[in-house]
C-alpha cells in the first residue's frame, strides 16, 4: 500500500486535501470516487518518522511531552470523540515541532483507515515498545482512555524516579568538581608564588614541599596535555559504553557495586512492578507482557536474563522458576510473584508491591548521599590540608630559625 497526498473536488467544484493509502493511483481514485469526489492530482508521500532538523533544539521526543499527550488523548477519548478527532486536536497543542509533525504523520495515517497501534508502530523510535504495546492493548479491549491514563501515571513515575537519581547524583558531582578546582587553582596561581617567594631564601625544603612545587610546576607547563588526556580517555569511554558490550558490562558494574547496587536493584524492581502489572492488568498474555518488558529495565544485565526467563515461562515453566533461576530480582518480589501465580491475583500483588520499592529506591538514593558526602568531605580536607602543610613547613622553619 502507497500513501498519496492528493487534491480532489465534489460535484460543487469545492477543494479538498488530504492523505489516503492505496495501491495505485486508480484505485486512489476509485476510493475517492465513492466519497462523491473527484481527484485531480495525486502524489505518493513517505511514511517514515519525521526527522529532527540540523538547527532543531532537541533531536529527540522527550518523555514529558509523551506523558502530557498520555493524559490529553486519554481525556479526550473519555470525553466521548473519536481517535481521529482527537489527534487532530492534539498535533496543534504547544509540543514540540519535531513531535508535532510527527502527530500529523499519526493523524493521517490513522485518518486513512490505520489503526492507531499500526500508526504508532511506524515511529517506534519515538513511541517506546511498552507504549506501542498498551495502545494495542487498549484498543483490542476497547478501553483506550483507560490504558492511556494509566501509561501517563507510568510515564509520570518513571520520570520521578529519575529525578530522584539525577538529583541524589548531583551534590557528589558539584563537590567533586568544586575539589578539582581548588587543587587546578593551587597548583596555577598558590603554589608558583610560594615558590618564587621561598625560592630566594636560603632554606631547605621538606620533601613534601619540595613534590608539590614540582607537580605544580609539571601541572603550569602540562596542563594542555592533561587537558587532552582527560578528555581523550572521556570519550574513549563513552565511546565504549556505547557499544553492546561496553553497556553490558557498565550495566553489570552498577549491578556489583557496593554503593549505586541498591539504587541500581530497587530501580529495576520498581519498574517492573509497575509496568509488569500494568500490562497483567490491561489483559495483556504473560508471555507477551513479558516480551514487552525486556527493553523497559534500563538495564542490558538484567534484560539479558530477563529475556531467558522469558523464553523459560514460554516453554511452559512458571514466572516464578524462572525469574528465580536467573536471579533477575530481590528474594522478596520474587516470592509476591510466587504468591500472586499460586492465587491468581498477579496484578494486584505486584501493584501492592509498588509502594514498598518505590520506599525502598528513595532510601537507597538518600543513603548514596550520606555516605558518599562525608566522605568526599574527607578526601578534600586531606588534600587541602596536605597542600597547607607542604606550603607552610618551610614557612615555619625560618620563623623557628629566627627564633
Amino acid at each position: 500500500m502507497q500513501k498519496y497526498k492528493y487534491q480532489a473536488i465534489d460535484i460543487n467544484k469545492k477543494k479538498f486535501t488530504g492523505s489516503f493509502l492505496a495501491e495505485d493511483e486508480e484505485s486512489l481514485k476509485a476510493q475517492l470516487a465513492a466519497q462523491g469526489l473527484f481527484l485531480i492530482s495525486a502524489k505518493p508521500v513517505s511514511d517514515k518518522s519525521p526527522q529532527a532538523s540540523f538547527f532543531s533544539t532537541s533531536t529527540k521526543v522527550k518523555l514529558t511531552e509523551i506523558t502530557n499527550f498520555c493524559r490529553q488523548f486519554s481525556i479526550l477519548i473519555n470525553s466521548g470523540i473519536s481517535i481521529v478527532e482527537s489527534l487532530e486536536i492534539l498535533k496543534n497543542q504547544p509540543y514540540t515541532q519535531l513531535f508535532k509533525s510527527i502527530l500529523e504523520v499519526v493523524h493521517e495515517d490513522v485518518k486513512s483507515g490505520l489503526l492507531l497501534s499500526e500508526a504508532l508502530d511506524k515511529h517506534e523510535k519515538v513511541f517506546p515498545e511498552f507504549f506501542r504495546s498498551m495502545a494495542y492493548v487498549g484498543e483490542m479491549s476497547g478501553s483506550l482512555d483507560a490504558v492511556l491514563s494509566d501509561l501517563a501515571n507510568y510515564y509520570e513515575l518513571d520520570d520521578k524516579i529519575k529525578r530522584q537519581i539525577k538529583g541524589a547524583m548531583s551534590y557528589p558531582i558539584v563537590l567533586v568538581i568544586l575539589v578539582i578546582g581548588i587543587i587546578v587553582l593551587m597548583f596555577l596561581f598558590v603554589v608558583p608564588t610560594f615558590k618564587d617567594a621561598l625560592g630566594n631564601l636560603n632554606v631547605e625544603m621538606p620533601a613534601i614541599t619540595m613534590a608539590i612545587f614540582n607537580m605544580s610546576q609539571f601541572f603550569t607547563n602540562y596542563w594542555y596535555i592533561m587537558l587532552a588526556v582527560v578528555a581523550l580517555i572521556a570519550v574513549l569511554i563513552k565511546v565504549y559504553i556505547s557499544t553492546e558490550s561496553g553497556r553490558y558490562n557498565f550495566d553489570t558494574f552498577k549491578l556489583k557495586a557496593p554503593i549505586i547496587k541498591p539504587i541500581t536493584v530497587n530501580t529495576v524492581a520498581s519498574r517492573f512492578t509497575h509496568g509488569f502489572s500494568l500490562l497483567i492488568t490491561s489483559g495483556m498474555d504473560l508471555v507477551d507482557a513479558m516480551k514487552v518488558m525486556i527493553n523497559v529495565f534500563g538495564n542490558k544485565n538484567i534484560e539479558a536474563r530477563f529475556a531467558k526467563a522469558t523464553d523459560d515461562v514460554q516453554r511452559g515453566a512458571s514466572l516464578t522458576v524462572a525469574l528465580n533461576t536467573y536471579e533477575i530480582f530481590p528474594d522478596m518480589l520474587i516470592q509476591m510473584v510466587s504468591v500472586g501465580e499460586k492465587t491468581g491475583q498477579l496484578d494486584e500483588v505486584l501493584q501492592r508491591s509498588c509502594n514498598f520499592y518505590d520506599e525502598q529506591l528513595s532510601i537507597a538514593l538518600n543513603s548514596l548521599t550520606t555516605v558518599i558526602q562525608p566522605i568526599l568531605l574527607v578526601v578534600a580536607g586531606s588534600v587541602i590540608a596536605v597542600m597547607f602543610i607542604a606550603i607552610y613547613s618551610p614557612i615555619l622553619q625560618i620563623i623557628q630559625t629566627i627564633g
